[in-house]
């Protein structure tokens, strides 16, 4: 089956790939309404645990502290994962770590493949690349295997099937599972996902998986699901892929205590995930490689302004808070990690195809007050916003808009002599003038009561404290 075929297309504007989500004006308020019922149920969690904010200031410094020593870490951790009995390879980029998983797969004579959830091989595009030469990859995660389905990618890296009601699942599985036409109901549906998904694991020859927290110390890795698809798909297969991006290493096994209490209640307002499976070398009469990759992770470190960005530890807590993400839609970012974060991580690694990406934000900075690790993001939205345009990528429009307000703002009296004109014009102005067919931002939006008086006016005006 082809899949991916939604295409993340990075050269289009990411308001004009959010047109597409929001012409369906019930999809976007329900699917705003989905994203921050998780909020909440997030907040929830943390309140729950009276060290949250110690637990996160904790998260924050290991990481940083690993990041320093990041080389020597990724090196103990290569020597006792292979003292475990693992094969460990290390891929520069996307290219080589398809060649790397292709390359295993050629040698063991494999040809069908089960896939837990892995962020890592959805950003190397893995699926496409092994179908085109002949594999067949099945994704084992739920919300994965209906956006394969369909032929999209997934929408958020926690729950890839948000953008998709439970009546689109019910037809999709009808054409693919035939199921009964018209059911919906998710106990029936899951069900019958269930029977279906467990073929594919019997018949399976390779299992692949992400890495959620790897251990330098030890040399062993951790994956959290919630439906146990990763143990079922690596206990049976005698090949096992774990995919793991080089930010993902801890230094020590208490380290990753911190992490597991933070994971799961910042991105589903759960205790924990139902399984966090702990894997110190291969099974009995197995293998179990282990790819490593850069994948411009490496220049990312480098970078005094955005190296914390690579603290993340994929939870989607952002996306599930932020105003744009949540009315936008993830595809509307044309990357593999979409919202506030992927808004920081896409044009540090390629600002001319993502330059789009920081303005898809208000500086609200929601983003940075649930992040589990302490992430400044809207600061470093702000500061890409600066990358984008000191490198010539700002669309010219767009420089000129920002030039003349650059102008105004700088000179008060020229600031307060517009604002009284644009007060006066606005009431007298037509409202036809602003919301019709050639204004594409009037046909959606309205422009509030103008006041009588300027901030400045009321201020001069206020009666003193008594």
């Amino acid at each position: 089956m082809s899949t991916r075929l939604v295409v993340l297309a990075p050269s289009k504007a990411h308001s004009t790939r959010a047109e597409l989500f929001v012409a369906n004006d019930e999809r976007m308020h329900w699917h705003d309404k989905a994203l921050w019922f998780v909020r909440q149920k997030r907040d929830k969690a943390a309140a729950s645990v009276p060290e949250w904010e110690r637990l996160r200031e904790l998260a924050s410094q290991i990481k940083t502290h690993t990041l320093i020593q990041l080389p020597e870490y990724l090196e103990a951790f290569e020597a006792k994962a292979r003292a475990l009995g693992a094969e460990v390879h290390w891929a520069k980029d996307a290219a080589e770590h398809n060649a790397i998983v292709l390359g295993i797969l050629e040698a063991a004579g494999a040809k069908r493949v089960v896939k837990s959830k892995s962020m890592l091989t959805e950003e190397c595009h893995l699926n496409p690349f092994l179908e085109a030469r002949g594999y067949d990859v099945v994704d084992t995660d739920l919300g994965e295997r209906i956006v394969q389905f369909r032929n999209e990618a997934p929408s958020h890296i926690v729950l890839p099937a948000i953008h998709i009601r439970k009546e689109e699942v019910g037809d999709t599985f009808h054409q693919h599972l035939g199921t009964e036409a018209g059911a919906s109901d998710p106990q029936y549906l899951t069900e019958a996902a269930r029977g279906h998904l467990r073929t594919k694991f019997m018949e399976a020859d390779v299992g692949i998986t992400g890495v959620n927290f790897a251990i330098a110390e030890t040399g062993a890795f951790v994956v959290c699901t919630n439906e146990g698809n990763a143990d079922l798909g690596t206990a049976l297969p005698k090949i096992h892929i774990a995919c793991m991006g080089i930010e993902k290493l801890l230094p020590r096994t208490r380290d990753l205590a911190v992490f597991l209490r933070l994971l799961a209640r910042s991105a589903t307002g759960q205790p924990i995930t139902t399984y966090s499976s702990h894997f110190f070398g291969p099974r009995p009469q197995g293998k179990l490689h282990i790819i490593l990759l850069d994948n411009g992770r490496s220049g990312i470190s480098q970078s005094p302004e955005f190296k914390s960005s690579l603290h993340c530890i994929r939870c989607g807590a952002c996306m599930n808070t932020c105003p744009v993400y949540r009315r936008s839609g993830g595809h509307s970012y044309g990357t593999t990690v979409p919202g506030p974060i992927g808004s920081i991580l896409a044009p540090a690694r390629d600002p001319q195809a993502f330059q789009s990406l920081p303005y898809a934000c208000s500086l609200c900075g929601s983003c940075t007050d649930v992040c589990p690790v302490k992430i400044n993001l809207h600061e470093q939205l702000l500061l890409m916003r600066n990358e984008v345009t000191l490198k010539g990528y700002l669309p010219r429009l767009k420089q000129l808009s920002m030039t003349l307000a650059s102008f105004v703002f700088q000179r008060p009296r020229l600031y307060a002599f517009l604002g009284a004109l644009g007060r006066g014009f606005g009431r007298l102005l037509p409202k036809r003038w602003v919301n019709n067919r050639l204004n594409g931002w009037g046909r959606q939006r309205d422009l509030p009561p103008l006041p009588a008086q300027s901030f400045r006016a009321l201020y001069r005006n206020r009666k003193p404290p008594r």
